[in-house]
């Protein structure tokens, strides 16, 4: 048997990548020096985890142990730190920061859809093996999960919104046209029961979580990221609906007010927070709201933005609430409030999701908690017990980076190897 066992192993090493994936589906030996113990923040050393129909069955640490003595491929990365696989609170997979303001309109509906692939493949190979998608037009996110699960395409897995929605003439709406193109969301809500057939619909057709617009925001038009869109009785409509079916509910509320009585509606993550006040603080952290803050994409905008065809009024908001946002991200968590990883990528490059870490601990976090922030936080507030920790039972999705990421969390801005499910989906190790 040893000699077999050898033998099996050299012609996996001699196969192309894919042959040798398709031999040993979801079944792997991971060993590496380091391995951080995202929940309680501990690193271990000389880790093993083996990994059997796409689960981890098990996590040994010390060096030899007979762990790695098995019949599956085995992945030795030698001088590299294990994390569990990166999550995104907030993404938009169909959409691209290069066409900004009206430059969008010169392609067809379908080119959103498209993009949405290679985006999802640049999000996976970035290390971030779970995204929530909150908003996309035209069911793009539903379909691409549908393809990504159904094994047709690479990409991480999706929580999908389907569409964003709030009232009329609001941030959720389309506000960029004259009456005469009669261009509105075919989800705007205008009463508490607006609210709830908009939940049950998007339910129907696909929608994992709810998204809603509960203030005006950065990127819409003719409205400012303070003024409160929904009402208190709109939210709290929308809130029993999808807890009702199980469905949590996430709100881009940007100002005060929207964001107060967002959570008094009880909406379990509040996106943006930008204008968060002492008492919004105290209330999120009494009632156990979430904060998803996207501290990092301005760096982007305001390089990148008048180029790409954003506007100017556009640009000016985002450079009124960026440095805002910032220092109320520090005063939240200082406060103690949960705090989520949420980039709003798309609104920027995806791929480059993991640049906001470095801003986070910039504005007050450890490196540990910023990474806590985007797995067992995040798989918490997702309501998901199979991903975000590398512990027996949950899926094998996991990352490899050189170094220690509680000591450089740069690091984490190149990811050499991905695993999603037990399955190597990216290895540039020495690339």
């Amino acid at each position: 048997m040893p000699a077999l066992r050898a033998l099996t192993l050299s012609l996996l090493c001699l196969l192309p990548f894919g042959a040798a994936h398709a031999l040993d589906h979801g079944n792997a030996v991971v060993t590496a020096a380091r391995m951080l113990d995202v929940r309680s923040g501990r690193m271990l050393h000389d880790v093993t985890v083996q990994i059997e129909d796409g689960r981890i069955k098990q996590v040994v640490q010390g060096a030899g142990n007979s762990a790695v003595m098995t019949d599956r491929p085995h992945y030795d990365l030698g001088d590299m730190t294990l994390l569990p696989g990166l999550i995104d609170m907030h993404v938009h997979l169909d959409s691209d920061p290069s066409y900004g303001g009206y430059t969008g309109l010169q392609f067809g509906d379908r080119f959103w859809s498209v993009l949405a692939v290679p985006h999802a493949l640049k999000t996976l190979q970035a290390g971030f093996t779970t995204v929530r998608n909150v908003g996309a037009d035209a069911w793009n996110d539903v379909g691409l999960r549908q393809a990504i699960d159904a094994g047709k395409i690479e990409g991480p897995r999706v929580i999908t919104a389907a569409y964003s929605f709030g009232a009329t003439g609001g941030h959720c709406d389309s506000t960029f046209f004259p009456p005469s193109m009669d261009e509105k969301s075919p989800f705007n809500a205008d009463s508490p029961e607006e609210a709830r057939k908009a939940v049950r619909t998007l339910r129907k057709y696909g929608a994992q979580v709810i998204k809603i617009c509960a203030t005006g925001g950065v990127f819409s038009h003719g409205d400012e990221p303070g003024a409160q869109q929904m009402t208190l009785d709109e939210m709290k409509a929308v809130v029993e609906e999808a807890h009702m079916a199980d469905l949590r509910v996430a709100a881009h509320a940007h100002g005060a007010a929207g964001i107060k009585d967002a959570i008094r509606a009880g909406v379990d993550t509040i996106e943006h927070a930008s204008l968060i006040d002492d008492e919004g603080i105290k209330l999120a952290k009494q009632r156990g709201a979430w904060l998803s803050m996207d501290i990092y994409n301005t760096e982007y905008t305001q390089a990148e933005g008048k180029k790409n065809g954003v506007l100017e009024d556009n640009l000016r908001k985002d450079r009124e609430i960026g440095d805002v946002q910032r220092e109320n991200f520090r005063k939240a968590h200082a406060a103690g409030v949960k705090m989520l990883f949420g980039t709003d990528a798309g609104i920027y490059p995806h791929g480059d999701n993991a640049k906001q870490f470095r801003w986070m601990v910039q504005y007050g976090m450890t490196p540990v908690e910023a990474i806590q922030s985007a797995t067992v936080s995040a798989a918490e507030a997702l309501g998901r017990t199979d991903v975000g920790t590398l512990e027996v039972g949950r899926l094998a999705d996991l990352i490899a980076v050189p170094g220690d990421p509680t000591a450089d969390i740069t690091v984490l801005e190149a990811v050499p190897f991905v695993m999603k499910g037990g399955d190597v989906v990216k290895d540039a190790r020495g690339k």
